[in-house]
């Protein structure tokens, strides 16, 4: 196992990138993250002088070796290791209701036996990736942001026991990873999440194929991941998407995979806080069998 640590890290995806790690395909992988604040709020008061340029830092990238350009980087997330401690915010200015607060908000939120302390609210912890991604095919992409290449994607559904797949646009992908959360409901409505430091452990294989847009596998279908500045050219992508998979899956005509789509797939929202909206269409694993 190659272990990656935290002080490795990057703040954008970009064609430049330099690897900090190289890994054959099928090696297991441990990426130690900072949580998606860098580590800066120690306690409720600590807001003051936040670094911006410090936010959402992905450890990485990882050369793969053998990785070429229109492969497919499948990553098995094996395990999922949270901090005993998170912390939420919120700010004027961002998330789904920007003019809702004043200033800047923080709350720590203590992590015991697998649930997080709100208050007197007890919640079950479910960890998951909130940013994973490879290098893109061209420009650059803060790990604040999505595309095609992945990057904060934040889909409870990439977490232990989900695969996710990403398409290769450069050689060695550039894998990296960060922004851990011990919680997070759809939509991210404020922002953040229950931030945490993290230990992932994973495995990546290779596949000859090539896919448009990220996709997670789970047990009981495959998302299909969409990000895009406009919510609606993101809902109008993810179910082309899920259209086409479906026709050449299935071998039936567009129009047929068409009104199959409206059987059987659900249109579902990630997080609508970024700069990029993702959106992700669940096609189940049922309609091949």
């Amino acid at each position: 196992m190659k272990l990656i640590k935290s002080d490795n890290c990057i703040y954008a995806f970009s064609q430049s990138m330099q690897p900090v790690e190289t890994a054959e395909p099928g090696e297991i992988l441990l990426f130690e993250t900072s949580d998606a604040l860098g580590g800066q709020i120690k306690d409720e008061n600590d807001t003051t002088n936040l670094d911006f340029s410090k936010v959402n830092p992905a450890t990485g990238p990882v050369f793969i070796k053998n990785a070429h350009v229109g492969q497919t980087l499948k990553v098995k997330i094996l395990d999922i290791e949270i901090s005993d401690r998170g912390v939420i915010v919120a700010e004027e200015g961002f998330g789904v209701l920007p003019d809702a607060i004043k200033g800047f908000k923080a709350k720590v939120l203590e992590i015991n036996n697998g649930f997080i302390c709100f208050d007197n609210i007890t919640l079950s912890i479910d960890p998951m990736i909130g940013v994973i991604g490879v290098a893109p095919e061209k420009g650059e992409f803060p790990t604040g942001t999505a595309s095609k290449h992945g990057g904060n994607m934040d889909t409870k559904y990439i977490k232990s026991g989900s695969t996710l797949y990403l398409p290769i646009f450069q050689e060695g992908a550039l894998l990296a990873l960060g922004d851990v959360h011990a919680l997070m409901a759809d939509g991210e409505v404020c922002v953040s999440a229950c931030e945490v430091g993290s230990k992932v452990t994973i495995k990546t294989e290779l596949i000859d194929r090539k896919i448009n847009w990220p996709v997670v596998e789970t047990d009981q279908g495959y998302f299909i991941l969409v990000s895009l500045p406009d919510i609606n050219e993101a809902f109008r992508e993810a179910t082309l998407q899920s259209v086409e998979l479906l026709s050449e899956q299935l071998r039936i005509p567009f129009e047929k995979a068409y009104m199959l789509a409206s059987l059987v797939v659900d249109i579902q929202i990630s997080q609508l806080v970024d700069p990029n909206k993702t959106v992700r269409a669940f096609v189940p694993k049922r309609i091949f069998w």
